[in-house]
């Protein structure tokens, strides 16, 4: 999994002569806090730190990668949660200490040299679990938001072995049932993850290729937009509308969005978000081109009423 050296021999051999970014930090101290993780005595202030650290150090992620034991070190924080979520009790300082280890591993996750040996272990894997909770409290809330980034962090490259890998794995489901029960930036954390699967051409054949798939996903999208009739989320909206625009660049899924795309995505139910967001404008009028309802979409452009044409 991660290599043999020190920290400090980690940091010597980096391949940037710029390692940081953003205000300097200091080397020596951060080196000993990748260090401490490898001791269990040390390891909770270790966390802390270099979680906050995360952001302002470029070569951070090589290194947490290449010193010895510190991938080991991040995994025993992740499985040792595992009793308390069931059944669950996790508490506030169990899911702090734990998300601090995922923001290493989100960290890991985003980066180009340290992404794929990532992904080769099957390290995303062991996050799943934490998907799998349904516990609507804080704790759980925070240990599923961050699991999810360290997803969203992975199919943010747009790379195809990610596609792959995460297809070969529960994801799809686990984050429709997200996109169905969580708050509302869980929601589009998950949704986000969906969005990137489906733009992936393998991807979109994938969710198209049996009506089950397709069914499942169509239906909880247009749960999704029923609830934003009446609890609008402009960020929300956004993933949404380029999951059905994307969807209904497959033929089959085409066809069967006609009689499904929810009435409020082709009336004025979200004109002012829309007039707000012209991305979102504009996938919404690709969606509904690609349905037939020209109207629809003429009207999403000029902001006049826009009456759904049906099909014969």
């Amino acid at each position: 999994m991660s290599g043999t050296q020190s920290a400090s021999d980690t940091a010597r051999n980096s391949p940037t002569n710029q390692p940081y970014v953003g205000p300097p930090v200091d080397r020596e101290e951060l080196f000993q806090w990748i260090e401490d993780l490898s001791n269990p005595a040390r390891r909770e202030v270790a966390l802390l730190e270099l979680s906050k650290k995360r952001d302002s150090v470029a070569d951070l992620p090589i290194w947490l990668w290449r010193s010895f034991g510190t991938v080991a070190a991040l995994l025993q924080e992740v499985i040792a949660i595992y009793p308390a979520i069931m059944p669950p009790s996790l508490t506030a300082t169990q899911s702090n200490r734990v998300c601090n280890a995922l923001a290493l591993m989100q960290c890991i996750a985003s980066h180009k040299e340290t992404r794929g040996p990532f992904l080769s272990a099957h390290i995303p894997l062991f996050l799943y679990p934490f998907l799998h909770t349904t516990k609507a409290s804080r704790p759980f809330e925070y240990l599923r938001l961050t699991s999810l980034g360290v997803i969203g962090a992975l199919v943010k490259t747009d790379e195809k072995e990610v596609i792959q890998f995460l297809l070969s794995t529960e994801i799809i489901p686990l984050c429709l049932r997200i996109m169905e029960q969580g708050t509302e930036l869980s929601k589009t954390v998950a949704t986000f993850i969906l969005q990137k699967i489906l733009l992936d051409d393998t991807g979109l054949a994938y969710i198209c290729q049996t009506y089950e798939r397709f069914s499942h996903v169509a239906m909880i999208l247009g749960k999704m937009v029923l609830k934003l009739s009446k609890e609008p989320s402009a960020r929300l909206l956004k993933h949404i509308v380029r999951c059905y625009s994307r969807l209904s660049d497959n033929p089959r899924a085409q066809q069967a969005l006609r009689q499904c795309l929810p009435d409020q995505l082709k009336d004025e139910t979200f004109k002012q978000h829309l007039d707000e967001d012209r991305s979102t404008k504009h996938w919404l009028k690709h969606l509904l081109s690609n349905l037939g309802y020209e109207q629809a979409a003429n009207g999403v452009d000029s902001g006049k009423p826009s009456t759904p044409v049906t099909n014969a």
